[in-house]
């Protein structure tokens, strides 16, 4: 059961997504994204976070960065992990697959082998899902293609994302059954902004549907409460 809200732009935001529960926030450190937060004020943003909620993941959202950098940025903003969102190769993910998992976006009817972008991260994800996109690297409010990621947490700590919203994420969970979910656009007002009703109500229901799973709660039951 574990929750990300991810494009943190704000410490206002950060604040609100902590209190609503969440377990980690995710920081985009890819210049042409809209929710891009330059290294320095990543930094700032987290050395305050780690005073007021230590116990929150802080995670750095990079695309097409070589190991090198990553590593470098990891420690100077203070992260915990790297997210792994672009192209990445294996030989890329692997020299820091124990900082760092890898995000798979699905294209319809791909056949791609999830096993050499596996991270070995002791207590996190050791892969990600999104949906694809030609052009957009995560925050689209595309959906991922479902099928194949329940297919892929049969064997993995699978962290999803693509799309999700307050009134999908629980239809997802039952679907998936991933380790953890991930959303960005679907809890915003604006690219970059959160609400923070939004975002209170994903984590509600994210969190319902994750202790429906435990408990056997059938489908149609979740759905119905979310």
């Amino acid at each position: 059961m574990f929750i990300k809200i991810c494009g943190i732009t704000t410490l206002e935001d950060a604040r609100a997504a902590v209190a609503a529960g969440a377990d980690a926030l995710g920081f985009v450190l890819y210049p042409k994204s809209p929710r891009y937060l330059p290294p320095e004020r990543a930094a700032a943003l987290v050395a305050q976070l780690r005073r007021e909620a230590p116990g929150v993941r802080y995670i750095g959202v990079f695309v097409n960065e070589p190991a090198e950098r990553v590593r470098t940025l990891l420690a100077r903003i203070g992260l915990d992990w790297a997210q792994l969102h672009g192209e990445e190769p294996p030989e890329v993910v692997q020299a820091l697959a124990d900082r760092a998992y890898r995000v798979l976006r699905l294209r319809p009817g791909s056949a791609i082998d999830p096993a050499p972008y596996r991270g070995r991260l002791p207590d996190g994800p050791t892969l990600g899902v999104d949906a694809w996109h030609p052009t957009a690297y995560g925050g689209t409010g595309r959906v991922a293609d479902w099928e194949q990621a329940a297919r892929w947490a049969r064997a993995e700590r699978l962290l999803l994302s693509g799309g999700l919203t307050p009134e999908n994420v629980a239809a997802a969970i039952a679907r998936v059954r991933p380790w953890g979910v991930d959303v960005s656009s679907g809890v915003e007002r604006a690219p970059g902004r959160k609400d923070p009703e939004k975002v209170r109500a994903f984590i509600a229901r994210a969190r319902a549907a994750f202790r429906a799973l435990q408990e056997g709660i059938p489908v149609e039951l979740q759905e119905e409460g979310g």
